[in-house]
């Protein structure tokens, strides 16, 4: 080996080149791209994580804010979801999604991976494997659709929320996922959503309010008190909710790394101060302080701080939580209180707008000047403002619209609300012949 240095002053031309070429060659095969096994097990646990959120989470969570006689039919709702989505996003879902979309790839995902063809154990997704990276995207597109059905819940025939659902993630959820994860034109501008501000909370908030627009209110809506029937169901899949999201938002780096850590402490951060926020101004307001407020803050400070959970510090992370508190307590009251909009479960005042705070306040608490990572755009603040807010208006004229021609779609297919006498009686016994709770039966 001492020869080694002076080796080359002894081989011909041709040597060396051939020398040459099997250094690049070696190089070039140092940086390809091997599974990363802690990564891998990483995201493994956040897509566990994530489905808990939707099963059982979200719909424990929905299930205690309606009324006794409509329990059933959220559980069974968001439970056919997750069955229903996850068939859509094997068939084709995922392709429109994070396929290569050829000529339109800034629009779509084509169907070159439809049925997940092309798609082996072995096949990576950077450095975890694809399927892994599919099952956690379909978590996503599992929940999407799961928070819209608050818009329209204790209403609303089950045959209409499966079509809804299969026709809106296909349609809506999976081009907007493109835009912004699969390499489609908003990504290419530098738009800044971390783990779902756009995707999952704007995209379902403004599908809700659509859709109670459309469906119109509960019958007795607004004058008739329509409270939580079981405020324990509803702190329990709240608690779901705040656990199940760590996976959400730090899952979202796809790493085992330190931009993991961060996400899932400015989470916790978020989720803090947006529950905090939300009970002091109900507190001052009513006199006392609520489960139903304290819980409800929270969910608002996780929403909004999603877009920028993997691009904010600490510091960003308690002003985006305390403000989501605030803004969302008020534009509950405004939907419900002043424009009497029958928002059953509150979507679109809470995913709605703390998904366009938090999107916007991304392109503020980014830059490095207050702790963040910075701008995606490469430019000023103004700059990525300017394109946070190209995003939202994108996703909500998209899903705002395209929800709209899919609801007078079904109503002309299936009808979307129940009749009098099924909403009087209860979508539980109407479409399930089942009661949530038997008090009558002799086991109480």
């Amino acid at each position: 080996m001492k020869d080694g240095p002076h080796l080359s002053r002894k081989l011909p031309g041709a040597s060396l080149a051939l020398l040459a070429m099997l250094t690049a060659s070696h190089a070039h095969a140092a940086e390809t791209v091997t599974l990363n096994a802690a990564n891998t097990s990483w995201v493994l646990t956040s897509t566990a994580l994530v489905l808990f959120m939707t099963l059982p989470g979200l719909a424990l969570f929905y299930g205690g804010l309606v009324r006794p006689r409509n329990v059933l039919s959220i559980l069974m709702q968001c439970f056919a979801i997750a069955c229903l989505v996850s068939v859509a996003w094997f068939f084709i879902d995922y392709s429109l999604a994070f396929g290569d979309g050829g000529p339109l790839k800034a629009f779509w995902g084509g169907l070159g991976k439809a049925f997940l063809l092309g798609i082996s154990p072995t096949s990576l997704s950077n450095d975890i494997p694809e399927t892994v990276f599919v099952m956690f995207q379909m978590t996503f597109a599992i929940i999407t659709p799961a928070l819209v059905i608050g818009g329209f819940a204790e209403r609303t025939r089950f045959s209409a929320v499966l079509l809804f659902s299969v026709f809106w993630v296909t349609i809506v959820y999976a081009p907007i996922c493109h835009w912004v994860w699969g390499g489609g034109w908003l990504q290419e501008m530098g738009f800044m959503d971390f783990a779902g501000g756009a995707v999952v909370h704007i995209n379902a908030g403004i599908a809700a309010l659509v859709s109670a627009l459309i469906i119109g209110n509960r019958r007795g809506f607004p004058k008739t008190p329509m409270m939580p029937h079981n405020m324990t169901m509803v702190f329990t899949g709240a608690a779901m909710l705040w656990v199940g999201w760590f996976g959400f938002n730090a899952g979202s780096a796809l790493a085992a790394n330190g931009n993991a850590g961060m996400a899932m402490l400015v989470t916790h951060i978020g989720a803090a101060t947006g529950s905090l926020a939300w009970m002091t101004m109900e507190w001052v307001r009513h006199g006392k302080p609520s489960i139903l407020g304290i819980v409800t803050g929270m969910v608002a400070g996780l929403g909004t701080i999603t877009p920028a959970s993997g691009f904010v510090g600490p510091i960003g992370a308690a002003v985006i939580g305390s403000s989501a508190g605030w803004a969302c307590y008020w534009f509950t009251q405004l939907i419900k209180q002043r424009l009497k909009i029958d928002d059953s479960l509150d979507v679109s005042p809470v995913h709605g707008v703390g998904g366009i705070l938090g999107t916007l306040l991304t392109g503020v608490f980014a830059s490095p000047m207050l702790g963040g990572s910075g701008f995606a755009s490469g430019g000023s603040m103004s700059h990525q403002l300017l394109i946070q807010s190209l995003g939202i208006v994108a996703t909500l004229a998209w899903s705002g619209v395209l929800t709209f021609v899919i609801l007078k779609i079904i109503d002309g297919m299936v009808g979307l609300r129940a009749d009098r006498d099924q909403e009087s009686e209860g979508l539980d016994l109407a479409f399930h012949d089942e009661k949530g709770y038997n008090f009558d039966s002799g086991s109480f």
